[in-house]
């Protein structure tokens, strides 16, 4: 009788435990065993290595513009470039030092060729004299699409509006520092535009962004473009195609030299 009662008690508890182990795995579904996938360890340098497709080489002239330029003014001619009020060939003052100069009163100056996303390097210098001051002194600009400015003017110890200085993103980003030489040196700006985009119904998907580097300095790091750079009033975003670089007649004596654009 002893042994038929510890053969039962037996009994009972291994029933228990299988019970509560098919219970365990009921209630654990997701535990179940996953593949280990182990990543192969690189040992070979050349595993990583990279040679098709292989940059383009660019090689450079005697004025240091790269291979792959178009070259918009070389102090020869402004063939490149015509009026932009009326569309007849620019008049400003080509120099004997093949620098050109703006002609107060003749208006602003755009090339006859449209672009969209560019890399663009130019030269300027302010008026040897100084006359003025702020807005007043060495103003002119380079327009992008006809649109958007990023501001030239003589900011060498010559206080104004912050976000129309020298390489402003005029009216809207202030530059992150003022890398103005005098007047009686060169200026160079070396500018990334990437144009925005507007869908098919003229919505804008995605703003344009400027990056600037002034005499070596990044200034503007590529930084939003809320719109039209506007004198009066708030940004606009009308919907446009590629457009035209333009240089402002703004009455000053700037001078420009070695102009040439790459397209991205």
């Amino acid at each position: 009788m002893k042994k038929l009662t510890y053969y039962l008690l037996i009994t009972i508890v291994i029933c228990s435990c299988k019970e509560k182990t098919e219970t365990a795995v009921i209630e654990n579904p997701k535990e179940e065993s996953k593949p280990v996938i182990q990543e192969k360890e690189i040992t070979d340098p050349k595993e990583t290595e990279v040679w098709d497709p292989e940059p383009k080489t660019v090689s450079f002239n005697q004025n240091n513009v790269p291979s792959d330029a178009l070259v918009l003014f070389d102090g020869t001619n402004l063939e490149a470039w015509v009026s932009s009020k009326d569309a007849t060939p620019a008049s400003w003052t080509i120099n004997a030092d093949q620098t050109m100069t703006v002609k107060p009163g003749a208006g602003d100056i755009q090339t006859k060729q449209d672009f969209g996303s560019i890399q663009l390097h130019l030269e300027w210098s302010a008026p040897d004299s100084v006359e003025s001051e702020g807005q007043g002194r060495g103003n002119s600009g380079v327009f992008f699409q006809n649109k958007y400015e990023v501001q030239i003017l003589d900011s060498y110890q010559n206080p104004t509006y912050s976000n129309g200085q020298a390489t402003s993103i005029y009216k809207q980003h202030i530059p992150l520092v003022n890398a103005t030489k005098a007047p009686d040196q060169w200026q160079t700006y070396d500018i990334i535009f990437h144009e925005p985009e507007f869908d098919s119904s003229g919505k804008k998907v995605k703003s344009g962004t400027f990056t600037v580097i002034h005499n070596g300095v990044l200034v503007q790091d590529h930084v939003e473009i809320l719109g039209s750079t506007e004198y009066i009033g708030p940004p606009k975003n009308e919907a446009h195609n590629k457009g035209p670089i333009k240089l402002q007649d703004h009455s000053n004596l700037v001078q420009y030299r070695n102009i040439w654009v790459r397209e991205l």
